[in-house]
């Protein structure tokens, strides 16, 4: 059957009558259609122009429409397209690019093992973590620790790792042995019962894993910054006490970078911000900046160690160091640094902090405004008072209103509108999205109304 091509509507409907989207009722109608992408601007089938700053899912660090890194992909499909990596089995830039990241790495994380996105690692990473007990002979210690309000992704693993009800309602039972902690989210101050956030969250913790039993317990997994739940920002102490209070108890650190990586928090990785070696360090995303999908684990090399005995770590995926997506992400890396992405994640994250605390900060609706890098969010309050969340009215958000009436894309997380543009954006894309904001929130009553 030859391609026709299609009228914008015509595609709308055909997307509506045959794709399921995440998180979309099926009565939904409104369709938003891309179909071209240039640094920080998209456009849709009706011509539309937008401002991403979103980086899609938190992921374009070098924006949209890179020629150059066509071109690479295009170079690298004519030169071997695929192979597996199973076994014996390698390619030259699957092996470049593990290179490359443990050189950028925290000092100690020297193998990688590669996935095709963040769901898959962190799947893997559950996996490794268990395994690696097991192979020292502690096969008791299967129980991993988490955090309400945390993602992990949407595996069978990972997904239990979740702290939000949503994604298990249904789908249980969920994998057993995993308990979840309180996060640290400091604006929250009801949640540590007029304790410093961190004596609490550490006290807590040493008092889970004696529930537990120390020798029960794998990994703690947990987002340096966590993203889903709303951009939440843990105390510069909490990381640190953390990692010290495993060590003591021989559980492994497994730090879920798959948005916090490659330069959105300012450093490489998160772990370098914080000051922490986690064992295992879990990337994605922004590691091909979304062009292709790609996942690799930085594993250090005490886990490598055990992971490699014998018959060796027993699990993997087709795509494993697909060569396509390996030479994407080395000339992504590759721009990162050239562009001097880092410090313009820090310089620019802090203009766009700096434009949202001058234009929104004295909303009533507004509670707070936080951000490490290019990792920013509003969190939405009824009454700043009591810091209430605002009730949100499901058929007009926000985060919709802004998109509708100004075309700059915001997201929605956890009562709080949440922004992770390229590293490339301006400032004047910057002060573009702040004004956006505040032409909505400004309207915005402490009922979640919004004013026409």
């Amino acid at each position: 059957m030859s391609r026709t091509t299609l009228s914008p509507s015509e595609l709308a409907a055909a997307d509506r009558a045959r794709i399921i989207h995440p998180y979309l009722p099926g009565d939904a109608q409104e369709r938003v259609i891309m179909t071209e992408g240039s640094g920080c601007r998209l456009t849709d089938t009706d011509g539309r122009s937008y401002l991403d700053a979103t980086g899609g899912l938190w992921l374009a660090q070098i924006g949209h429409g890179r020629e150059e890194v066509a071109r690479v992909a295009h170079e690298q499909m004519r030169k071997l397209e695929y192979f597996t990596s199973f076994w014996e089995f390698s390619n030259d830039r699957a092996i470049e690019l593990a290179t490359r990241l443990t050189d950028i790495g925290p000092e100690g994380l020297g193998h990688v093992y590669f996935t095709s996105g963040g769901s898959e690692g962190n799947e893997a990473a559950i996996k490794m973590a268990r395994y690696y007990h097991h192979r020292r002979g502690e096969s008791s210690r299967t129980w991993i620790l988490a955090r309400d309000k945390a993602y992990h992704g949407i595996g069978y693993g990972g997904g239990s790792a979740t702290g939000f009800p949503v994604y298990h309602e249904g789908f249980a039972p969920m994998m057993p042995h995993v308990s979840h902690l309180t996060p640290p989210w400091p604006y929250r101050t009801e949640l540590y019962s007029g304790q410093d956030p961190t004596d609490f969250l550490i006290r807590e913790l040493e008092e889970r894993i004696a529930e537990i039993g120390p020798s029960n317990i794998a990994a703690m997994i947990g987002e340096p910054i966590m993203g889903v739940g709303g951009m939440l920002v843990p105390p510069a102490d909490y990381w640190p006490r953390v990692r010290e209070v495993l060590d003591r108890h021989g559980i492994l650190l497994i730090f879920d970078e798959v948005v916090t990586a490659y330069g959105r928090v300012g450093e490489w990785f998160a772990a370098q911000h914080f000051g922490v070696r986690p064992d295992i360090i879990v990337s994605a995303k922004g590691l091909t900046s979304g062009y292709i999908p790609l996942g690799a684990l930085l594993v250090g090399d005490h886990v490598a160690e055990q992971l490699l005995r014998e018959q060796g770590f027993p699990m993997g995926y087709t795509y494993n160091g697909h060569p396509v997506a390996a030479a994407v992400a080395l000339a992504n890396l590759d721009i990162i640094e050239r562009e001097g992405l880092l410090a313009r994640a820090v310089e620019i994250g802090a203009c766009l902090h700096r434009e949202l605390e001058s234009q929104l900060g004295g909303l009533d609706v507004v509670g707070e405004i936080r951000s490490v890098g290019m990792m920013l969010a509003v969190e939405l309050v009824a009454d700043r008072a009591t810091r209430e969340p605002l009730p949100l009215d499901p058929t007009r958000m926000p985060h919709d209103v802004i998109r509708r009436e100004s075309g700059v894309i915001v997201r929605d997380s956890a009562h709080s509108l949440v922004l992770s543009p390229p590293l490339i954006m301006t400032e004047a894309e910057a002060k573009e999205t702040a004004d956006a904001i505040r032409s909505v929130l400004e309207r915005t009553l402490p009922t979640g109304r919004i004013r026409d």
